[in-house]
């Protein structure tokens, strides 16, 4: 056995290239392991065939491939690294090898250990993955999930709103806002769009949200409704749309409800949360996403991380800058609105960001600015 051992994964969909080596980057051992509880067992027995102290594992991978092998890395004790793909990339273009195979890259990431610690390559390619509490990881999965939910209500509120503009435009235009719920629970009453001009008036009046001035034009519609040539295509489709919108806002408000609890019990939540207008939603984001501190040297550091701080990119008398490519693009959008949000809390900030806006600076570049000064 020895003491040291430094363990590289190239992540797939189903099958995972492994390449062990000792802390000098020699190789020892390489093989393929499978997606599953199997793969998992031989590749925890190969490697504790090596060591017994100190294992670190680098991974490469797109898309949450890398779970649930990487939570059971660190519950071992292991330490574990994320492999900036960016900088791999670099690396490989500079010392290029004469293929490209997982084995190849698995073996490329094995010599990027020796850079450990050392400055910037070894720090900018491998950055270590820390431990979150147990809140916040909840507080990851239960905002990204929501997130999800936002973009597919708002996918298909986009669709509602084109195929009633294609179908029935009369009929859109009763409200100023497709996604208001008397609407949405108006197109929902019946299994078709068509059957909606024959609504007796004790139907449409008990819709919740319908009161004395919406029953009238609604009433006023039926008897002139009109449907384009292609209602029999999308007749029972808008029904389905509209029902899933439904659906959709029953599930974010139970999420809401599971994320202020969780928040309730978050120490970097209820930090955040003290800031005007960071609201429960944008600041249990925030701290689900960024995890431990730990994970930054600097304040800078945590800048870049969230999109928030430009890079120089500067050549000689052009003085410039560029966004920077390893952002968490969840983090960046809820600071975002937190700032938006911010901005009608505290008059301040509202007059620094019009000064921005002044000088010819776009709206997100002034929120940037406005973020820095925190």
């Amino acid at each position: 056995m020895i003491n040291t051992v430094r363990v590289a994964v190239d992540v797939g969909s189903r099958f995972h290239q492994v390449a062990i080596g000792d802390g000098s980057g020699r190789l020892l051992d390489e093989f393929q392991i499978g997606h599953g509880s199997t793969g998992f067992e031989q590749f925890f027995a190969r490697i504790d065939q090596y060591a017994t102290t100190d294992v670190r594992v680098a991974m490469e991978g797109y898309n949450g491939w890398a779970r649930p092998l990487d939570q059971q890395v660190l519950a071992r004790g292991w330490r574990l690294y994320n492999v900036n793909n960016l900088k791999l990339a670099r690396y490989k273009e500079i010392f290029p090898a004469p293929a490209k195979s997982d084995a190849i890259d698995t073996r490329r990431m094995l010599e990027l250990f020796a850079f450990d610690g050392q400055r910037p390559l070894g720090r900018d390619v491998l950055q270590e993955v820390t431990s979150s509490t147990a809140t916040q990881r909840e507080l990851k999965y239960l905002t990204r999930r929501r997130r999800q939910h936002v973009a597919d209500r708002a996918t298909r509120l986009t669709r509602l709103r084109v195929d009633l503009s294609a179908v029935c435009p009369d009929l859109l235009a009763l409200t100023k806002a497709v996604e208001n719920l008397w609407f949405l629970r108006l197109l929902t009453c019946r299994d078709r769009l068509t059957a909606l001009p024959r609504l007796h008036a004790k139907t449409i009046t008990s819709i919740r949200g319908i009161g004395a001035k919406t029953w009238p034009r609604i009433q006023a519609w039926q008897k002139t409704a009109t449907f384009g040539s292609t209602i029999d295509l999308a007749d029972t489709d808008i029904v389905a749309d509209a029902a899933a919108i439904l659906a959709l806002n029953e599930q974010i408000k139970a999420l809401d409800a599971r994320i202020e609890a969780a928040a309730c019990t978050c120490p970097m939540t209820g930090r955040l949360r003290t800031l005007p207008g960071f609201g429960v939603t944008g600041t249990a984001e925030l701290s689900g996403e960024i995890g431990s501190l730990r994970r930054f040297e600097t304040e800078a550091s945590l800048a870049l991380y969230l999109g928030m701080a430009p890079l120089e990119h500067s050549s000689g008398l052009q003085q410039r800058s560029k966004r920077p490519k390893c952002v968490n693009s969840r983090c960046q959008a809820a600071l975002m609105t937190c700032i938006v949000r911010h901005m009608a809390c505290v008059p301040e900030s509202r007059v620094y960001y019009d000064r921005k806006r002044a000088q010819g600076k776009r709206h997100n570049q002034a929120v940037r600015a406005l973020d820095m000064m925190f």
